[in-house]
């Protein structure tokens, strides 16, 4: 119950804070006198959130009496202070009016009451009465402002609390490994954390140091953006991390942290905490309020201007000083400690620390792996997938800290990787915990703060409880130690929990990636969230078959690995590969949840539209579950789905009136695992399937049926021209004259033989005016021998993935592979074969004939071969490549080259029918 006591204050309407001050603090003594004379009891917390503990039952003294309530809209800007360590704490203590002063206090023990009395001496309430007299000085306030602040801005109070060294709390935990690669292993993101996975795991968190060459440049540090560009900030109270009250029900105004999808439908949100509706009666979270905007420049000048202040040395303290006094207030406080933090800026916001575009002296950093803005699409990473710039986790964020400034305990959405770099500023700590210790952490947590979590089972969603890592070890929770200094970098592993604080002004950026090996933690969370009944921020499935049809394309084109290094996505298939393992275990899923529908439940599959989920997030009404795999619905809510394990809960219609939403079937699912473990009839059913249209049952079979396989399998290629009926003209005569000239006939024929006709990309560089170029076309055609002019040798001519610079065709004398021509121009590409073939014909004493002088690019691929065009057309049924499409309509009649020969007969090429 709660007692209130009227008092006429002594003190009516005073502007002074600090005069208010003093008559408050002899106000409430006198209450407390009055009270305490006719036995009112009445309960004074002491951290009650750690009244289980045994370490704090010998600090159970009264610590601080709360805000004071000035009106309905402020507070008093310090704290009323009962000595060094006695004060009083409770929710809602006194309000001030301008009439009489209203007291609030919450019945309990009296005996707490005489606690509080006994440590009330007159002196003590002398020295606070003292300020009214000798008020601080004005230049001793807040200089660092140029607009105006609400009073409550800790921007403008003096900074009261001060560095207690003697009471330091500092942690005593064990370091997390720390890697230095070399500048060979450094070129290769992914692959050197893959390589370090194994020993930094275990660890849950681990610090990278770039060879010594690695400087990239900020770009915050451009004047335009260091001196007037503002960011929002978080005040955090400090103290109030790990020991405070619940909240109680009370109007929400936490500030959670949310990431941001933008897509070419525009924006879009999914919450991060939990999926349940708001209603009236929701209960208050504690979260940070938003302070002032500042510019860096001008957050940098507050940060140092607190820091002095707080410690109250003329050297910097160490870090290790600085960490213990952080404990120390978060366990034991005795003063309020309220901090800025800019913690999640968007992109859009400041901006990136890394420069983006290609500048001279700029483009190693900005095309580089460790640029954080390339990061979550390196090829290997399954976020690659991800259509959507997803703020926070495709889009990097920035963290703008100050001396004390926290990002409490948690775990990456979708327990992703992440990686943090610390562009410039004094040191970040960091304390991390392996995934395999998330449960242990998040049970230790429950266990000592049992008030917290009854109030909000979701808390540690909220990024706002700090726990000191002493206490994780008692428990038996491993728990390691990282100092990131500026330049270095930090990584996480999958839900690895961590948390930390800064220990000045500096600047951070950090971003998520997801290697191969993490659809498995990916699975695990996906289904985590739907037992919580929280939203997801990715679509998990569409980024796991993505990653399968990237494999696909893969196996089906082992040239293609020319372009690269090294073709990664192989590497993940096989019987045992990560890859294989995750789609299994997602079909085991998948055929459980279907069996548990019923036996009738295969008589109501249908197919899924293509686009089912392309325009809008579509997600399980009831536990938030993405349906992008499969959805089970009804005819009485059409826009309304279930996953399959809630489909009774969507409504009570009869069965016959509900259907089940399907991407694949089971057996198309089982025959993608066939094909990724290298099937080669599987691989072909889902080559067909990624690369291309879909084809129907019939020209599956029918196009299985083309392959030899012994024999494909072992030359590494595949013939798809079984059906091909056409007349080629294979023995071209060779002329050579007495005198050594090499002759080349005016009516000289090109005949190409088809081998691969390859998939399209619906990019601008996959087509021009003439062609079609799919990628993947390979073709095979006669011509001179660039080593010996003398004779006609065979040449395989193929189309190439370059990236962004579109196709990269490549000519290979096919009887010395050796002898290969790239260029990102057919034409250029065959006219460096007959340059070359006229240089070595220059350097034998052969001369050349005059009218022989140039060649044609398109008609040597086959790109102008009447029966190639057509199939190639038949890819293209949308006419989705619009330059080729509106130039052939527009000229119908355009002639056909005269070096094609005419004597094709009507047949199939790659099951298109030739007219």
């Amino acid at each position: 119950s709660t007692t209130i006591f009227n008092h006429q204050p002594s003190c009516n309407r005073t502007t002074n804070l600090h005069e208010l001050r003093s008559c408050l603090v002899q106000d409430l003594f006198e209450v407390l006198n009055v009270s305490g004379s006719i036995g009112y009891p009445f309960k004074f917390g002491f951290g009650s959130d750690n009244t289980h503990n045994p370490k704090y039952h010998k600090t159970r003294s009264i610590r601080y009496l709360r805000r004071v309530r000035i009106g309905s809209d402020s507070f008093l800007s310090d704290w009323i202070r009962f000595g060094k360590r006695r004060c009083v704490k409770s929710e809602k203590m006194a309000r001030i009016s301008t009439v009489g002063c209203e007291f609030r206090l919450l019945s309990s023990n009296p005996r707490n009451l005489a606690s509080l009395m006994e440590h009330l001496s007159e002196s003590q309430i002398n020295e606070d009465v003292s300020l009214k007299n000798n008020p601080p000085d004005k230049e001793d306030t807040d200089k660092d402002t140029n607009m105006e602040q609400p009073p409550t801005s800790p921007r403008h109070r003096k900074v009261i609390a001060r560095w207690l060294p003697n009471e330091a709390q500092r942690p005593i935990v064990d370091d997390a490994p720390v890697f230095s690669p070399s500048l060979e292993e450094f070129e290769d993101t992914l692959a050197y954390i893959e390589k370090i996975r194994p020993l930094a795991e275990p660890y849950g968190i681990c610090r990278i140091i770039p060879p010594s060459t690695w400087k990239p440049p900020c770009r915050l540090k451009e004047k335009s953006i260091w001196e007037h560009t503002k960011f929002p900030t978080r005040i955090q109270t400090v103290d109030l991390l790990q020991n405070r009250e619940p909240m109680m029900k009370k109007k929400p105004k936490s500030r959670k942290r949310k990431r941001r999808r933008n897509s070419r439908m525009g924006s879009s949100k999914r919450r991060s905490g939990s999926g349940s509706g708001s209603s009236p009666e929701a209960e208050e979270k504690f979260g940070f309020n938003s302070g002032s905007d500042f510019t860096l420049e001008e957050f940098e000048r507050y940060a140092l201007y607190f820091k002095d202040a707080y410690f109250e040395k003329k050297d910097s303290p160490s870090v290790e000083e600085i960490e213990g006094e952080y404990w120390r207030i978060v366990e034991q406080p005795t003063d309020e400690v309220e901090v800025y933090y800019g913690a999640d800026l968007e992109n859009r916001v400041l901006g990136s620390g890394f420069y983006k575009k290609v500048d001279s002296d700029k483009d190693q950093y900005a095309v580089s792996g460790w640029n954080l803005n390339n990061l979550p699409r390196l090829p290997g990473s399954v976020l690659s997938f991800e259509d959507c710039d997803i703020s926070g986790v495709l889009v990097p964020w920035l963290y703008v800290g100050m001396c004390f400034s926290s990002f409490c305990w948690h775990v990456e959405d979708h327990h992703l990787y992440s990686l943090n770099y610390h562009h410039f500023g004094e040191p970040k700590v960091w304390y991390g915990v392996p995934g395999s210790n998330a449960t242990s952490l998040e049970k230790a947590m429950r266990k000592h703060l049992p008030d917290l979590f009854e109030e909000q089972p979701d808390l540690l969603h909220s990024l706002v409880t700090q726990f000191n890592p002493s206490i994780l070890k008692d428990e038996g929770v491993q728990v390691y130690r990282v100092v990131q200094n500026p330049g270095e970098y930090v990584l996480t592993f999958p839900r690895g929990y961590h948390a930390g604080f800064n220990c000045g002004f500096n600047c951070a950026e950090a971003v998520n990636v997801a290697p191969v090996d993490w659809l498995a933690h990916g699975q695990n969370a996906v289904e985590l969230y739907s037992k919580e009944t929280r939203k997801t921020s990715l679509s998990h499935d569409k980024l796991l078959l993505g990653a399968a049809y990237e494999a696909v394309k893969a196996l089906w084109e082992p040239s293609a690995s020319c372009v690269v290094k090294e073709n990664t996505w192989k590497s993940f298939c096989g019987k045992n590969g990560a890859l294989t393992k995750a789609i299994q275990a997602r079909l085991r899923m998948e055929e459980e949840r279907l069996g548990d529908l019923g036996k009738d439940s295969s008589s109501r599959l249908v197919k899924m539209e293509k686009d089912f989920d392309s325009n809008s997030e579509r997600e399980c009404f009831s536990c938030f579950y993405d349906l992008h795999l499969s959805a089970s619905g009804c005819k009485c809510s059409p826009e309304e789905y279930a996953c399959l394990r809630h489909s009774d809960d969507l409504c009570s219609c009869e069965v016959k009136d509900r259907f089940v939403l399907v991407r694949y079937t089971v057996d198309e699912l089982r025959s993608l695992i066939r094909a990724l473990e290298g099937e080669l009839e599987d691989l072909k059913i889902w080559a067909s399937k990624v690369l291309g249209t879909e084809h129907s049952d019939e020209d599956q079979s029918k196009t299985g049926s083309v392959i030899n396989e012994e024999k494909k399998l072992e030359e590494g290629s595949f013939d798809l021209n079984i059906d091909l009926e056409l007349n080629y003209h294979e023995d071209l005569k060779e002329e050579v004259s007495t005198s050594g000239e090499l002759n080349a006939s005016e009516n000289f024929d090109v005949s190409v033989e088809p081998i691969n006709l390859g998939f399209l990309n619906y990019g601008k560089l996959w087509c021009n005016k003439h062609a079609i170029f799919p990628k993947g076309f390979t073709s095979r055609v006669k011509f001179y021998n660039v080593l010996d002019p003398t004779r006609m040798s065979n040449y395989i001519s193929e189309v190439l993935d370059a990236g962004l610079m579109g196709p990269l065709f490549r000519v290979t004398l096919e009887e010395s592979p050796d002898e290969r021509f790239f260029n990102v121009s057919a034409q250029k590409c065959w006219e460096m074969v007959l340059q070359r073939v006229k240089d070595t014909s220059t350097n034998l004493g052969f001369p050349t004939l005059s009218r022989f002088e140039s060649i044609n690019g398109l008609q040597m691929f086959g790109f102008l071969s009447p029966s190639i065009v057509q199939a190639i057309e038949a890819l293209d049924p949308n006419h989705k490549l619009v330059e080729y499409w509106n130039h052939k309509n527009q000229s119908q009649s355009e002639s056909k080259d005269h070096f094609i020969s005419s004597n094709c007969t009507k047949g199939k090429l790659f099951g298109v029918d030739l007219m």
